[in-house]
């Protein structure tokens, strides 16, 4: 199936669903809708960091620090972010991620609500060639000096400064 036909619900400021549209139209139209965001280490606490390639419907060829994705029409959050792991990760009898928090992302005409989770991946890797161009796992020193230089996704650039709050005990990081 073409990723632009998969139904999502659509859901308001409360994350409520009030209806639902394919992904396509959700992004056309900037219709708020939901995503799982997963912090994946590997056994020695590196962050798996990837390009996403140049077909992707939203911030194409950019670089993120988590996978995941958009959370199905019907399918819950921890669903999703199980899925969307085991998928972009390409492994399979991947923990289930834990989930840490969640807050509406809302910039350049998209808006949803971001469900974020945390997983340690100790099988070997073999990210999802549709979603992924390039990876590495980086130590978080590693990462902090690349990201003044690279182009983030700014849903992910958000999620990481949050989560970096959230684990500093920082008010507003999510809700």
């Amino acid at each position: 199936m073409n990723p632009a036909d998969e139904v999502l619900d659509i859901v308001d400021e409360n994350d409520e669903v009030v209806g639902q549209a394919t992904r396509g139209e959700a992004t056309a139209r900037g219709l708020r809708h939901r995503c799982a965001f997963i912090e994946a280490r590997d056994g020695a606490g590196r962050l798996f960091v990837h390009r996403r390639t140049a077909t992707k419907l939203v911030f194409p060829s950019h670089y993120d620090m988590f996978v995941g994705g958009v959370v199905g029409a019907g399918e819950s959050y921890d669903e999703a972010a199980l899925r969307e792991a085991e998928e972009e990760l390409g492994v399979s009898g991947l923990p289930r991620p834990t989930p840490l928090f969640k807050f509406l992302y809302e910039g350049d005409g998209h808006s949803w609500w971001s469900y974020v989770y945390e997983v340690r991946c100790e099988l070997p890797v073999r990210p999802q060639r549709e979603e992924v161009a390039w990876h590495t796992f980086l130590t978080d020193s590693e990462l902090s000096e690349r990201l003044p230089d690279w182009t983030w996704v700014p849903d992910g650039l958000e999620t990481y400064h949050r989560l970096r709050d959230f684990r500093a005990g920082s008010p507003g990081a999510g809700s």
